[in-house]
């Protein structure tokens, strides 16, 4: 199945891109329905179209209903060997991130990106107050100390999103029944227009591949 059109994102523009993807349905039929209680473990295997697994890739799934949404988990980023980890994050809307740095180096963490302009100056240890990202978009991170530093913060208006590991593998679990919208986002894109996002309806299991070409 290939799709091919406009699409509107929160990580940039909008544009033609081509997102090309094989489904296989575990234990549910496309459109069927089932109680609007339960809810799906989802998985999807992201690769380019040379086969290549797309490691830190990003899926998000934004549901179209305004229910309301469970509040925000916090999270942490650290500093380990002079390098940030995870190297990419997705953080729900209002997210308080903490940036603890096990080194043994002091490190000035910032970001210049419209979704989150801050700086922890010059500090060890673990930082007084976390950073709450307040508003959607990518946010790159880095260090005014140790240029190498880089990493990106994709901060999402929902608490259905995974990152990609190695083996191209997003899981997302407990995602309820019902219609969303989803978006893949993936370093090499950064300034880039948005991939086209996509119809998903979500009514049980599911497993699929995804093909995305990097390079539209």
């Amino acid at each position: 199945m290939a799709l091919r059109g406009m699409a509107v994102g929160e990580y940039g523009t909008t544009n033609r891109a081509r997102l090309t993807c094989s489904r296989a349905l575990c234990g549910v039929v496309a459109g069927a329905c089932v109680s609007a209680a339960s809810a799906a473990d989802l998985s999807f295997r992201l690769a380019d179209p040379q086969g290549r697994m797309l490691d830190g890739a990003v899926v998000s799934l934004l549901p179209l209903r305004g229910n309301a949404l469970p509040a925000p988990r916090p999270a942490h980023i650290e500093q380990v060997d002079k390098a940030f980890h995870p190297l990419v994050s997705v953080v729900q809307v209002g997210t308080a991130v903490d940036f603890p740095n096990n080194d043994r180096v002091r490190h000035h963490v910032f970001s210049f990106s419209s979704a989150k302009v801050f700086e922890l100056k010059l500090y060890a240890g673990r930082p007084a107050q976390p950073v709450v990202f307040d508003k959607p978009g990518v946010v790159v991170l880095g260090c005014n100390i140790h240029d190498r530093m880089l990493a990106y913060v994709v901060v999402v208006e929902t608490p259905w999103s995974a990152v990609a590991g190695t083996d191209g593998l997003a899981r997302l679990r407990g995602v309820p029944a019902g219609e969303y919208t989803m978006q893949v986002w993936h370093p090499q894109r950064l300034g880039k227009p948005d991939l086209p996002a996509r119809a998903l309806r979500v009514a049980g299991d599911l497993s699929e591949s995804l093909v995305v070409d990097l390079k539209q």
